[in-house]
């Protein structure tokens, strides 16, 4: 019996030297989540914009980002989104180009439980999980009123974004209802109220100018839905030597937008902070990878359901607040007065962010 003890103490000293020094088993790595971004176009600064800055965020939480864009086609969107679930994404983040006609890309999203996020743009009548954008309506609102507040009697032009985009129907509900008063009682004319196909600039300038002279010329303000479309009228405006004359709104803060204000050939444009917004969605998107609830702070009917949303304030910025945009990097001064805005504009702003 001592032999055999012997033995097997022999044995385990001989396993434990063996194993002296190895390191130990490493725990399973869990699977980096994998997010798709489908987005309506990659042709706007703001949408390059949004990529950037959900893609810095989904880094940071340790996921892979596919990203696709369907340039403004429809049939060509649901063909990326159906590439994105077949390459086993976990969560789809759209941005529509239609907010009907992108329901099939969330019930073939729901058919794999792959959860949605609608972003920016409300899709409709589809079992979406979660919506994130800014008030919409009340950037119409501002729009509005801030021209309004400049020019409260005369002839107005309503120009529309795309009709199929919600965002644009829910600007148009802003604007009139900032004027619905002024309208009623006659200061206000809105003597044209046309749409854009696809946020079009070149749509806009057509339209812009038909409705120019239509009015004969006689137009105080153009309430323009977006950058985009403003920068097309304001080239209708320069046909008809209106420009500078006519106030005109717009969306987004683009860089030439930005620019036009300090020539003074647009009025104002709704600013909308990037920042926030993508990376709440990359966050979001994570989460919904995970199977984790999301929930927002509010909820908005998109024709099918109580959809669970969050919604951020846009903020005005015309010529006294572009400061705003270079204390929060979104321009820098050298950018905004480059060569060609001149020493005028420049002398008209000073520098309000030192």
């Amino acid at each position: 019996m001592r032999r055999h003890g012997s033995i097997l103490v022999v044995g385990i000293l001989a396993v434990l030297v063996a194993t002296c020094g190895q390191p130990p088993p490493h725990p399973k790595e869990e699977p980096r989540p994998k997010i798709g971004l489908l987005l309506d176009t990659l042709r706007e600064e703001r949408w390059t914009r949004d990529r950037d800055l959900f893609l810095q965020r989904a880094k940071e939480l340790g996921a892979d980002v596919l990203v696709e864009a369907a340039e403004g086609d429809d049939a060509k969107q649901l063909q990326l989104a159906q590439s994105l679930l077949d390459r086993g994404v976990q969560t789809l983040v759209v941005i529509p180009h239609s907010a009907e006609g992108a329901a099939p890309i969330v019930e073939a999203a729901k058919k794999r439980s792959v959860g949605v996020i609608s972003y920016d743009r409300l899709i409709l009548k589809a079992d979406i999980d979660l919506y994130l954008s800014y008030d919409n309506r009340m950037v119409g609102e501002q729009q509005a009123q801030f021209l309004r507040n400049r020019a409260p009697t005369g002839n107005y032009i309503l120009l529309g974004g795309a009709p199929t985009d919600q965002n644009a129907v829910l600007i148009r509900e802003g604007q009139r209802a900032a004027l619905e008063d002024a309208v009623k009682r006659g200061e206000i004319k809105i003597v044209a109220e046309p749409w854009t196909p696809n946020w079009d600039a070149d749509a806009a300038t057509a339209a812009t100018e038909a409705a120019l002279k239509k009015a004969g010329n006689k137009v105080v303000a153009i309430v323009a839905s977006n950058d985009n479309t403003a920068g097309g009228a304001i080239k209708a405006l320069e046909k008809n030597g209106l420009a500078g004359k006519v106030l005109v709104s717009g969306q987004d803060a683009d860089l030439d937008a930005v620019r036009r204000i300090v020539q003074g050939t647009q009025t104002m444009t709704c600013y909308k902070p990037l920042s926030p917004l993508a990376r709440e969605a990359a966050s979001e998107a994570v989460h919904l990878a995970k199977g984790e609830k999301v929930e927002g702070t509010a909820t908005i009917d998109n024709g099918m359901k109580q959809v669970q949303a969050v919604l951020w304030n846009p903020v005005v910025i015309h010529k006294d607040t572009i400061g705003t945009l270079i204390s929060d990097r979104f321009h820098t001064r050298e950018q905004i007065y480059a060569a060609g805005t001149g020493d005028a504009a420049r002398a008209a702003n000073p520098r309000k962010d030192d």
